[in-house]
């Protein structure tokens, strides 16, 4: 193998896969990224085996052929060469096919890799994946970042550490549906529904895969080809492609879950409320201290005490606040709030049943969005 590549597009495409692989590790090979150099393109690959994200860029390919690199150690040497620097790659091969080293040269600069063989490298190929469609990225970055803070990090409740894709209905209406939830809230976010997606199985997108493939979101503006069956999902986002195992569970029926019946109504200028949350929040170091939420008429008053620091109230009246309920105090985590507001464009809505219920929190701005919260004891 020999290629020749200007570094901004490696180092671009090193970023993107050596971040799926894990730091530690006890199969050596899982360290390494994968290059293949063919008709004038270079391939990345990386995997952890739960995820393997390939990356294709353009090269001078003189000799076709592929070989390993310790992935982390490559992207350091790209990352510290100067900007608009030329590399080569290059690799004689062996008995067995990517033994070794790998060749990088730069300018005056130049090192040797060790080369695992290409034949240990596994291979994790999609299969058979059914169902097709084509989702834009600002859709599915909309999914993404407005249902993640919600996702479990409790590993005993391994199906509730990912984000539920599926086909369903609202008001009549088709929608690609992502619902995440940690027990204590729950994030329920839709779209129209795509074409080709009508007839997908559920499919619980997992943690990591869903922050992997948020990074690569971030500079894509147009349409990302998905594929999927119900063991595996597949993402093309232009020339980046990452594969991923789904859970392996059932995601809990969280439709029973959602308040139907609260009827006492708070409406309050988002930006208000979350700089108010936050001041009466910093009373305390401790993440789960709840901040309290009296209510009376068009009055909404804030508080949060520790007993270390003291006390703090901030309070929202009318102008800024909307209630002609009966009174009314709960309480929520501070992070909780500020986790949701943050992802309101909106004025802020509450349904609220009584102090101890759950409650519904939606975006009066964009009612694609539906937020439940659970009450702390205050």
């Amino acid at each position: 193998m020999k290629c020749e590549i200007d570094r901004a597009a490696l180092l671009k495409a090193l970023a993107h896969v050596q971040s799926v692989v894990e730091k530690r590790n006890t199969i050596p090979i899982l360290a390494n990224v994968l290059l293949q150099a063919k008709d004038g393109r270079l391939s990345l690959t990386a995997t952890d085996m739960e995820i393997a994200v390939v990356e294709e860029v353009p090269a001078e390919v003189s000799r076709n052929g592929a070989a390993t690199a310790p992935a982390a150690t490559l992207y350091e040497i790209v990352r510290r060469l100067p900007e608009g620097a030329r590399i080569t790659l290059e690799h004689g091969g062996s008995a067995r096919e990517g033994e070794g080293s790998l060749s990088l040269r730069s300018g005056r600069y130049a090192t040797n890799l060790i080369a695992l063989p290409v034949g240990d490298f596994p291979a994790m190929t999609a299969g058979n994946l059914p169902h097709h469609f084509a989702l834009s990225a600002k859709a599915l970055r909309g999914l993404i970042d407005r249902t993640r803070f919600a996702i479990s990090t409790e590993e005993t409740r391994y199906y509730l550490n990912g984000i539920f894709l599926h086909a369903a209905e609202s008001e009549g209406t088709p929608v690609l549906r992502a619902v995440a939830t940690d027990g204590h809230r729950l994030a329920r976010i839709e779209e129209p529904l795509p074409e080709g997606a009508a007839g997908i199985p559920g499919v619980i997108l997992p943690r990591k895969s869903v922050l992997e493939l948020r990074k690569l979101l971030d500079d894509f503006n147009d349409e990302v080809e998905i594929a999927l069956s119900e063991t595996r999902m597949q993402f093309r986002i232009g020339p980046v492609m990452l594969t991923t195992k789904l859970i392996d569970g059932t995601f809990p029926e969280y439709e029973r879950v959602i308040p139907r019946d609260n009827d006492k109504i708070l409406r309050v200028i988002r930006k208000d409320f979350a700089e108010a949350v936050a001041r009466v929040a910093a009373i305390s170091t401790e993440r789960s201290r709840p901040v309290k939420m009296s209510l009376s008429r068009d009055l909404l008053v804030l508080s949060a005490s520790s007993p270390e620091q003291g006390t703090a109230t901030e309070e929202l009246e009318r102008g800024q606040v909307q209630y002609d309920a009966s009174p009314l105090e709960i309480g929520f985590q501070a992070r909780y709030l500020n986790d949701v507001t943050e992802h309101i464009a909106g004025d802020v809505e509450f349904r609220f049943a009584d102090g101890t219920a759950p409650t519904v929190v939606r975006d009066i701005a964009d009612l694609s969005a539906l937020y439940v919260l659970m009450p702390m004891r205050v």
